[in-house]
């Protein structure tokens, strides 16, 4: 049985070697995520690389990626620890001068950081670890009381819980990344830090103008964007709940609301959404989560996100192929028990292409004797609709495009298949047959449905048939 949720996996020191990557791919992996928050172009590179040669050997088609460092408040660098006790006071400051050693000043990277926070208003550090309370600020510091202490090393980040900050949208090392991402032609890019619509058009037109067809994932991740989720998901290509930051953005009792908010208003614009962040964290030094994290990962597959990822598990942890087999063995469990059940989704229908997914998901559930769906596409757009509707049976679909099956990694129980097409549809679907059968004999003489389109009287129309493998 094949999982149809889809696995990103997040690379990093113990993952990035060839074999490593073959092993992840075993393990259910079908997207290999580079964070560009660390690393060098030339690491990256070598790791994308190996991808491509794994992909040369593969009968699948790996997709990669580029997830962006994004705008940050982060405080300065440190000679050495500072330990932070409940009730201390502690200064916070944008002057450049700052010294803790000296002045027993604490830099901070965001020259706004004055104008943007408030007598009274929390300050997290690392999404929440240490916890300071402002209470009162100058033209350049902001004098703090500790409420939850530990050890403060360089460069944390802050958080401002509620707060619309004013840093940039896209930064300077954030368009470097693009534009290599841009030259080794990755297939998605998640955009860091995503707050309005508008940074997401910024990208595009950028990719537009550079003859780039990159995908852009918005990352929701701070307070101010789950007031835009609507024209977000309409601006991208997808949405990946970043959890982390969410999650000391907003108060975390909120973060499983937003989820499920997030997973129905891509599901409204047929739109792919990603869950990640803390899914088997204590996988990154143990290896068996814990079952509140199988919950986690159960619960994101139920609400049938298109896809759930892995980070540090993967990235620098002690056991980066068994979290990839956990993630799989979750994810297939969770699906064994609803998909026979469950109905298919409710969306609103505005176009012939829409019907037919409809119609052919529809069709799937009715009818016991359909096995699977099969889909011709170029660009992957019937693929989407037809995944949009979560359908009980596999969706097999084909294209002549590589970068076209790539992109369809991301999407829920679709697997892509590559194929050379013919001026005469006829011939490219018996060409999927027979490319079909090659990978899947046992399905010989199972029924499918198709939607493709014929050639009547000169125009090429979609049609929606059953047929027999």
């Amino acid at each position: 049985m094949q999982k149809k949720t889809k696995i990103i996996a997040t690379i990093g020191p113990v993952s990035s070697d060839y074999d490593s990557l073959k092993k992840l791919a075993k393990a259910g992996v079908n997207i290999f995520r580079l964070n560009f928050s660390h690393g060098t172009h030339e690491w990256h590179e070598e790791v994308i690389k190996r991808i491509r040669r794994l992909n040369q050997k593969s009968k699948e088609n790996y997709a990669i990626l580029l997830d962006t460092k994004g705008p940050e408040i982060r405080t300065g660098d440190l000679k050495f620890p500072v330990e932070l006790k409940k009730g201390d006071e502690v200064i916070l400051s944008v002057d450049p001068a700052a010294e803790f050693e000296g002045d027993s000043r604490i830099g901070v990277n965001y020259d706004a950081f004055i104008q943007d926070v408030d007598e009274g208003e929390k300050i997290l550090i690392d999404n929440g670890v240490m916890n300071f309370r402002v209470k009162t600020k100058t033209k350049t510091d902001v004098i703090c009381e500790v409420l939850d202490g530990g050890k403060l090393t360089s460069r944390r980040h802050l958080n401002l819980p509620g707060k619309d900050v004013s840093l940039e949208s896209i930064t300077e090392k954030d368009w470097k990344d693009i534009k290599f991402g841009v030259k080794w032609g990755v297939d998605f890019i998640a955009l860091s830090f995503v707050r309005r619509a508008d940074e997401i058009y910024e990208l595009k037109a950028f990719l537009k103008e550079n003859n780039s067809k990159i995908d852009v994932i918005a990352k929701v991740e701070s307070f101010e964007a789950t007031k835009h989720l609507g024209t977000i998901c309409e601006a991208s290509d997808g949405i990946m709940v970043a959890r982390g930051d969410l999650g000391a953005e907003i108060p975390f009792s909120h973060v499983p609301r937003v989820q499920r908010e997030i997973v129905e208003i891509c599901k409204n614009f047929q739109k792919p959404v990603i869950v990640a962040t803390h899914m088997l964290e204590s996988m990154i030094v143990n290896p068996i989560p814990t079952r509140a994290e199988v919950s986690d990962v159960s619960t994101a597959v139920f609400q049938r996100a298109d896809a759930i990822m892995l980070s540090g598990e993967t990235a620098g942890g002690k056991f980066p192929i068994k979290s990839a087999e956990t993630m799989t063995e979750i994810a297939l469990e969770t699906e064994k028990e609803f998909l026979e059940t469950r109905p298919i989704r409710k969306i609103e229908i505005t176009s012939e292409r829409e019907d037919f997914s409809f119609i052919a998901a529809k069709m799937a559930e009715d009818l016991p004797v359909v096995s699977a769906i099969l889909v011709i596409t170029r660009s992957g757009f019937m693929a989407n609709l037809v995944s949009s509707f979560r359908p009980k049976v596999p969706i097999f679909a084909f294209t002549n495009e590589s970068k076209t099956r790539r992109k369809m990694q991301l999407l829920w129980g679709v697997y892509p298949l590559g194929i050379e097409f013919s001026s005469q549809p006829q011939k490219t679907v018996l060409r999927a047959k027979e490319q079909f059968l090659k990978h899947y004999p046992e399905w010989t003489g199972k029924k499918f449905i198709l939607i493709s389109d014929f050639l009547v009287e000169g125009e090429f129309i979609p049609t929606l048939q059953i047929r027999k493998f």
